[in-house]
């Protein structure tokens, strides 16, 4: 049986870069997971299909080894080939219901709502948690559509783990948490940094003090 999402989804929510290098790949991602990384998210937008399953399979491994919930972005049907038990969507990767079907119900199954808390409320069937932004100006998705901080606790009320995602950094990590996220997706915040093993430990401290959901936001 899948863990309770709710348990899984919260803290810090780390998402690859783009990479072709798989070394540098495996490198960076064992930082951050040696930091305490413990939900990951593989996403490659460039990567060919066979590099992708390359890629996973060694950051399967990897991830085994410490812990973590390896989380594939949009290429669902490499997570059923490899075994991997959670998959994140967009608008663009599939109809909700038949990656459910495909995937079976014991996956965990995330979907980017973007500012639609609308869209959220059509896939509450098949979805174990709801993905919100860009919540600030992102470097990765500069023409990201914004969402407002206010839709993190709207959506709270759909009893299901709430991610923010978009332009994520230790300066407003805290206020999306107190907004009403149940995690922060971060990746340049993280992959970026200097030290990706500090920015890790940073974002985790932040993440462990508990949010005082409600607090008005905008």
């Amino acid at each position: 049986m899948k863990p309770a999402p709710r348990r899984l989804i919260r803290g810090l929510y780390a998402i690859t870069p783009d990479t072709a290098d798989t070394d540098e790949l495996l490198r960076a991602v064992e930082q951050t997971l040696v930091a305490g990384t413990r939900l990951l998210q593989y996403r490659n937008k460039v990567a060919t299909p066979v590099h992708r399953r390359a890629q996973l399979q060694v950051l399967q491994h990897l991830c085994l080894r410490h812990r973590c919930t390896l989380v594939v972005n949009d290429d669902w049907q490499a997570a059923i080939e490899l075994g991997i038990g959670a998959v994140h969507i967009g608008g663009d990767d599939g109809d909700a219901a038949t990656v459910r079907a495909a995937i079976g119900p014991d996956a965990i199954l995330g979907v980017s709502c973007y500012a639609s808390l609308e869209r959220a409320r059509e896939l509450l069937p098949y979805a174990d948690y709801f993905a919100f932004g860009s919540m600030f100006a992102s470097s990765t998705k500069p023409q990201a559509r914004p969402a407002a901080l206010k839709i993190l606790r709207q959506a709270r009320t759909l009893g299901k783990p709430v991610v923010a995602i978009g332009g994520i950094t230790l300066e407003n990590a805290r206020q999306v948490l107190e907004a009403g996220a149940d995690a922060v997706a971060v990746i340049s915040g993280v992959f970026g940094a200097g030290s990706i093993g500090d920015a890790t430990s940073s974002f985790l401290k932040i993440a462990a003090t508990p949010p005082r959901h409600g607090k008005p936001a905008t």
